[in-house]
C-alpha cells in the first residue's frame, strides 16, 4: 500500500499539473472535421495551441471567444454568439466543442442556457452540434478534461436505444488520453484480429497520427464521426481504458444499456493476458495464433530485460493512470519505484508498488530522487528535463507533452508487442547508463564464492 501525499503548494515553480481545457479540446481533437472552442481568454488559448502543435507536430484547429475585460464583467454570450456563427458559416464543422474556462466558470456563467437561446435565434447553426463541456482550469487536471469532454460528446451525440437488436461484432473503445494514436491504432488491430468492429470516442489515431492530407481542412481531419458515435448503442461491449474513463463508460451504458468493462491499464503481460480473454469471449473464438506467438515474445523479453532492472530504481511523474502505467509495469519488471508524482489524489493510487506517491510538482519530483539517494531512469514528459539536467539522470520521454522528440504519437506502448518494444526501450537506455548513482551491485554467486573459506 501507497501512502498519498499532496503537499498542497500554494504556488509552483515547475509545475506537473496541465489544465482540464487543454484535455477537453485534445478529446474533442479525435472527432472528424470538428472545431473546439475556448470560451475564456485569448492568451489560454494561444498557450494551448502552441503545447498541442509542438507535441503532435500537426496544424492544430483550435479557436477562442477571446473574452476580454468587460465581457469578463458583463457576461460572455455575447462573445460566444458571433464566434459560432462565425465558426459555422467560414469552416463549416460537423461538431463544435464549446470547452468553459476558469474565467467563465469563476464568473458563473449559464453555457448551456445561453446556448438555448443562441441556438433559437440562429437558424444558420442548425447543421451544426455544438457540445458543451465545463472544463475549468480548477477542477482537475488534463485526464479530468478529457474524461469530461467524452463524457459531453456521448450525453450529445449518441442515440438511446431501446429494444433494439445490438450488433455482435461491434465493440466500443473509449481511450484514456495516456494512450498514443499508435497506441489506439494498434488496439484497433486486435480487436479486428478476433473479427470484432471496433468503434472508438475519441480517435485520435485518424486525425494526429502525422499523415499528411491532400488539401487544407480548417477543421479536423480524420477520428470519430458523427455517425459512428450516434450508433455506439448497437455495440455487444463496451471497453474503456484508464479509471479516468469510467464516468464516460457509465454515461454510455446508462444512455444505451451496452455493458462495459474499465481496464486498469493494457501495458503488461497480466493486462494484455485480461485484454485477450475478454475479446475472446465476446468473438466466441480463441486467441489468434499470431496474436500467441506474440506474448510468447513478450515473455521472452521480460527473460531478457529483467536482468537490467532488477535493482534499478526509477521515478515516474504524470497523470494518476499514466503513472499507473508505468509504475506497474516497473514492478512487473523487477524494478523499485523510488519516486512518484502525479497532479491528483485518486484512491486507486494507494495500489500503486511504492511508499509514496506525492500530489506535486517537478520540485517534489526532485525532492524525492534526492531523498532516495538518487534514481536509474526518470519517466516523464519533456518538461522534467530540467530536473534530469540538474540531477544528472537519464530521462525518457513519455506522456503530454513531448516536444524534443519524434515519433511519439507513433509509439506504441500497448499490448504484447508494444510492451515488448517498451521493455527493449528501456533496457537499452538501462545499459548505456550502467549502475548510475548507485555502487556497483555484485551477483549473488559472486558474493557467495567470496564468504567461502579458502581450500586447504
Amino acid at each position: 500500500m501507497a501512502l498519498i501525499v499532496s503537499h498542497g503548494h500554494p504556488v509552483s515553480s515547475n509545475p506537473l499539473k496541465l489544465s482540464a481545457p487543454l484535455g477537453a479540446a485534445m478529446a474533442f481533437m479525435g472527432m472528424d472535421k470538428t472545431m473546439p472552442l475556448l470560451h475564456g481568454s485569448q492568451g489560454c488559448t494561444a498557450f494551448a495551441l502552441v503545447m498541442l502543435v509542438r507535441h503532435f507536430r500537426e496544424a492544430i484547429p483550435l479557436q477562442t471567444t477571446a473574452m476580454n475585460e468587460i465581457s469578463t464583467i458583463l457576461g460572455g454570450m455575447d462573445h460566444v454568439e458571433p464566434a459560432l456563427v462565425n465558426i459555422a458559416k467560414r469552416t463549416k464543422p460537423k461538431v463544435i466543442g464549446l470547452i468553459s474556462t476558469a474565467l467563465t466558470e469563476t464568473r458563473g456563467e449559464d453555457m448551456e442556457g445561453d446556448l438555448k437561446v443562441i441556438l433559437g435565434r440562429n437558424p444558420e447553426l442548425a447543421d451544426t452540434k455544438v457540445v458543451p463541456v465545463s472544463a475549468p482550469e480548477f477542477e482537475g487536471s488534463l485526464e479530468t478534461g478529457w474524461s469530461k469532454a467524452v463524457t459531453a460528446i456521448i450525453n450529445n451525440l449518441v442515440e438511446p436505444v431501446s429494444g433494439s437488436v445490438p450488433d455482435g461484432a461491434r465493440i466500443n473503445i473509449l481511450p484514456g488520453i495516456h494512450l498514443t494514436p499508435g497506441d489506439i491504432e494498434h488496439l484497433c488491430d486486435i480487436v479486428e484480429m478476433f473479427g470484432l468492429k471496433p468503434v472508438v470516442l475519441p480517435d485520435l489515431s485518424g486525425s494526429v497520427d502525422g499523415h499528411v492530407p491532400d488539401h487544407f481542412i480548417p477543421t479536423t481531419l480524420g477520428g470519430a464521426t458523427i455517425e459512428a458515435a450516434r450508433h455506439m448503442g448497437k455495440a455487444r461491449l463496451t471497453i474503456a481504458i484508464g479509471d479516468h474513463m469510467r464516468g464516460a463508460a457509465e454515461a454510455l451504458h446508462e444512455r444505451t444499456g451496452v455493458p462495459f468493462l474499465v481496464f486498469d491499464r493494457l501495458t503488461g503481460l497480466e493486462a494484455v493476458d485480461r485484454l485477450m480473454v475478454c475479446l475472446s469471449t465476446a468473438a466466441g473464438k480463441p486467441v489468434p495464433a499470431r496474436l500467441r506467438r506474440a506474448r510468447s515474445q513478450l515473455v521472452d523479453a521480460m527473460l531478457d530485460g529483467h536482468f537490467y532492472f532488477g535493482g534499478r530504481s526509477f521515478a515516474v511523474a504524470g497523470e494518476p493512470d499514466f503513472l499507473w502505467s508505468w509504475g506497474k509495469l516497473l514492478a512487473d519488471m523487477g524494478g523499485e519505484l523510488a519516486a512518484a508524482v502525479t497532479t491528483l489524489p485518486q484512491p486507486f493510487l494507494a495500489e500503486m508498488p511504492c511508499d509514496r506517491v506525492i500530489v506535486g510538482d517537478f520540485d517534489d519530483l526532485e525532492d524525492q530522487i534526492l531523498e532516495a539517494g538518487g534514481v536509474d531512469l526518470v519517466i516523464s514528459n519533456t518538461n522534467a528535463r530540467l530536473t534530469c539536467q540538474h540531477q544528472g539522470i537519464p530521462h525518457f520521454r513519455a506522456g503530454f507533452p513531448v516536444y524534443d522528440r519524434l515519433g511519439g504519437a507513433h509509439r506504441v506502448t500497448i499490448g504484447y508487442r508494444g510492451t515488448r518494444d517498451l521493455i527493449f526501450q528501456l533496457a537499452n537506455v538501462l545499459i548505456d547508463h550502467p549502475g548510475h548513482g548507485h555502487a556497483a551491485t555484485p551477483h549473488p554467486m559472486e558474493v557467495a564464492d567470496a564468504a567461502a573459506p579458502a581450500a586447504g
